[in-house]
């Protein structure tokens, strides 16, 4: 479980992704354990954290928001010639309250992305996630600058996730190879709506409702002037990740509270809208291999056999089958 925390830690990894690639080293840089620290504190207290220093320009970040709003501002005529769908491969265009957080809509309109692979490659699992992005013709040059940053957002995960195995298991290569050296990922890139005033107030609309997300590592990239997700913390407390410009919001997700035996915690979060101008939000999930057997990896078995001090068993999962499941029970289709 997380803590009673009352904020979430900002960490720059700077240091980290200085060494991260060609040190082998690494782990014995003063820079690099301090982050390495860090991260583990964070994962383990909270399951979210800040991330500034990360090599992403402000600029791209920024440009992928706004090319994003800009779509959701066409109209919804349009937004459906890229209409999501079974035969798509469950990729593309949503409306307002097609995705059910615990059998309830949530309040915004999306677009749904998914790391391609060719036909067959996952049997029987991969097929209904099989087929090519959908992207809209308008905004122009839309699937350049996503495929641009997808790419960036890949290299950043994985350099995040060297630190944390670095903190975790004593060697930043344990979620690689069989386990995450070919990564999967998935982009959401989310609008929700602006809430109208009632009485004189602003209403609340669940934009997203109490979650956990499923994968490995999140990186969330929100509007900077509108504060709408909350993570809950142990005393039941829904805490605000206000924006900081530049950065990224980081969160654990269910697959690493397997790996590392119940140590690192994926916690519930949510997003509340509370302003009358439109939000918007692309999250980016980087997720193990599709086929990656996940359970406990044997030396957070060894270092900690009973997690975080309560005797969890965790079953095996499959990551794909996880992911394919949620995926046809999450939309009002």
């Amino acid at each position: 479980m997380a803590t009673d925390f009352k904020s979430l830690p900002v960490i720059d990894i700077s240091p980290l992704l200085l060494k991260c690639d060609d040190d082998p080293n690494m782990s014995e840089d003063a820079g690099v354990i301090e982050v390495v620290r860090q991260l583990d504190r964070a994962c383990r207290d909270a399951g979210f954290f800040y991330v500034i220093g990360h090599g992403i320009s402000e600029d791209l970040i920024n440009k992928v928001r706004e090319i994003t709003r800009e779509f959701f501002k066409i109209p919804y005529e349009e937004k459906l010639k890229i209409k999501m769908t079974p035969s798509a491969g469950y990729r593309g265009y949503q409306r307002i309250g097609e995705n059910v957080t615990k059998g309830k809509p949530d309040m915004h309109e999306a677009i749904d992305c998914y790391k391609e692979f060719k036909q067959g490659k996952y049997g029987d699992v991969g097929k209904a996630m099989e087929g090519p992005n959908q992207w809209p013709e308008n905004p122009l040059e839309f699937k350049e600058l996503m495929e641009e940053y997808i790419k960036l957002c890949t290299d950043l995960s994985r350099k995040i996730l060297r630190g944390i195995s670095l903190a975790l298991c004593g060697s930043p290569y344990e979620f690689e190879g069989n386990m995450a050296g070919d990564a999967f990922w998935v982009m959401r890139l989310i609008g929700y709506p602006g809430v109208p005033f009632t009485n004189g107030q602003l209403e609340n609309d669940i934009g997203c409702g109490a979650h956990t997300d499923y994968g490995l590592l999140t990186l969330v990239n929100q509007d900077d002037d509108k504060t709408a997700l909350q993570v809950r913390n142990l005393g039941g407390e829904w805490i605000s990740a206000i924006p900081i410009p530049g950065s990224f919001v980081c969160n654990i997700g269910d697959m690493l509270k397997i790996l590392s035996n119940g140590v690192y915690e994926s916690t519930l979060h949510r997003v509340i809208n509370n302003s009358p101008q439109y939000r918007v939000c692309v999250a980016f999930f980087y997720e193990t291999n599709f086929d990656a057997v996940v359970e406990p990896l044997d030396i957070c078995k060894q270092k900690y056999p009973t997690g975080r001090g309560v005797s969890q068993v965790f079953k095996r999962a499959v990551y794909g089958e996880h992911l394919v499941s949620k995926v046809q029970t999450n939309f009002a289709m």
